[in-house]
């Protein structure tokens, strides 16, 4: 009876301690700590991360823009927190907030996986033009004029097309609806900018090295942490030293989302991967075994925690890649009502592809979805807001933090773990 009652305190004093902690600011980064945030502006993919000795690194900065119909529609997320500010000042304003520097804060790392509006945003009629530089303000470049990147990391523009041939780029802007060359004109001109003037360097991914986006401060304190680039342009890591090799012949080109740039993150036992928009579902709906996912999964090999691959969209997260990356925690970068497919969530939650449980977060939810989809959408363990990974120092354990993304001051409005790292 004694060990009953003991028991019982203890679990109403943990669950004591998660009630006083929502509603409260997120304690402060530490050193020791990888925090990775996963920030919902409604216009697109965008995650920050702060690696245990301070280094920092940001993935994506998704911009759509407002002059498309879309955008505004019910199909599309809200920019949130409102309308005070562009989404990439209120991602400058979030990163600001948590980078341990606050707004003296640099990034020493920004990655650009592919060139699609709702990760390195998009150009249009009413995006502000700056002097000097003479580039206009959307996605990575309007963060970039707000807050000083060190290195900036992107697919590349030679391969499998030359971007810049402009043979090329006449014939992709006959279907560019999105202004993918418009928007790559702009961002090489801000990149050309600050790499004379500020010293900014510029990087393609390689894939299969471990050592290209490293930690810059103190790295002997934390020889458990690596960042390994697992795939970009089609190049897969063969799982051997450096060794790579192509899907993708030149002159081959498969659109952006194949070409995403895939990278996990290992801290102790702690595993992450992330993937822009790759994918592994064929035309009529069976898994490819020809694809970027069903090239990565073995390589990757199981985590903790995964992102959903191009949102959760229905060509994504095929059998072979979710029975062998099996995460813990699968989390949603959302802003399309079109997102997850309900085939996607049948497979991520289905115990017969791995057994075991699993919790899933989304940054958003769009209501046509939850009445389409409905009850099997309560299988999230939350549907709105900012998610925060908190790794624990030494890579043993970790949190989930979901932060108030209608408010600027981004409360902690649910809190989840620890989960034992694997």
């Amino acid at each position: 009876m004694a060990i009953r009652s003991s028991l019982l305190l203890s679990l109403l004093f943990q669950a004591c301690i998660l009630w006083a902690q929502n509603g409260r600011q997120l304690p402060s980064w530490e050193k020791g700590m990888l925090d990775i945030h996963h920030i919902n502006t409604g216009r697109g993919d965008a995650a920050f991360a702060i690696l245990p000795d301070g280094t920092t690194l940001l993935i994506d900065a998704g911009d759509m823009s407002e002059t498309r119909k879309r955008t505004l529609s019910a199909r599309n997320a809200k920019l949130v927190p409102d309308r005070s500010k562009t989404a990439m000042e209120w991602l400058v304003d979030y990163i600001w907030q948590f980078h341990p520097k606050r707004e003296k804060a640099h990034l020493d790392y920004a990655m650009i996986t592919h060139y699609h509006d709702d990760h390195f945003g998009e150009m249009d009629s009413v995006r502000k033009t700056v002097l000097p530089g003479n580039y206009a303000l959307t996605g990575l470049v309007e963060v970039g004029h707000y807050l000083p990147i060190k290195t900036v990391i992107d697919r590349g523009s030679s391969f499998p097309i030359d971007l810049k041939d402009p043979i090329i780029q006449e014939k992709l802007a006959k279907n560019d609806k999105y202004g993918m060359i418009a928007t790559l004109t702009n961002y090489w001109k801000f990149i050309d900018y600050h790499s004379k003037t500020n010293g900014m360097v510029h990087e393609r991914l390689l894939a299969g090295r471990r050592n290209q986006i490293r930690l810059k401060k103190e790295p002997e304190d934390f020889p458990g942490f690596s960042i390994r680039n697992i795939a970009v342009n089609g190049s897969i890591w063969s799982g051997e030293k450096d060794r790579t090799y192509s899907l993708f012949s030149p002159g081959e080109y498969p659109g952006e989302n194949p070409l995403s740039t895939c990278i996990k993150i290992s801290y102790g036992d702690f595993d992450y991967f992330t993937g822009g928009d790759i994918s592994g579902i064929g035309p009529f709906g069976n898994s490819d075994p020809n694809s970027v996912e069903s090239h990565v999964a073995p390589v990757v090999g199981p985590v903790d925690v995964a992102t959903l691959n191009h949102h959760g969209n229905r060509d994504s997260q095929n059998i072979e890649y979710v029975r062998t990356l099996r995460p813990r925690v699968w989390i949603q970068q959302n802003w399309s009502s079109d997102h997850p497919g309900e085939e996607v969530l049948r497979r991520i939650t289905s115990k017969e592809l791995y057994p075991g449980n699993r919790d899933i977060f989304s940054t958003v939810m769009l209501q046509p979805l939850k009445e389409v989809i409905g009850e099997r959408l309560d299988e999230y363990k939350s549907q709105n807001g900012h998610i925060v990974v908190r790794v624990l120092r030494g890579g043993k354990s970790y949190k989930i933090f979901i932060l108030d993304d209608k408010s600027p001051d981004r409360e902690i409005i649910a809190n989840y773990g620890p989960y034992n790292a694997r």
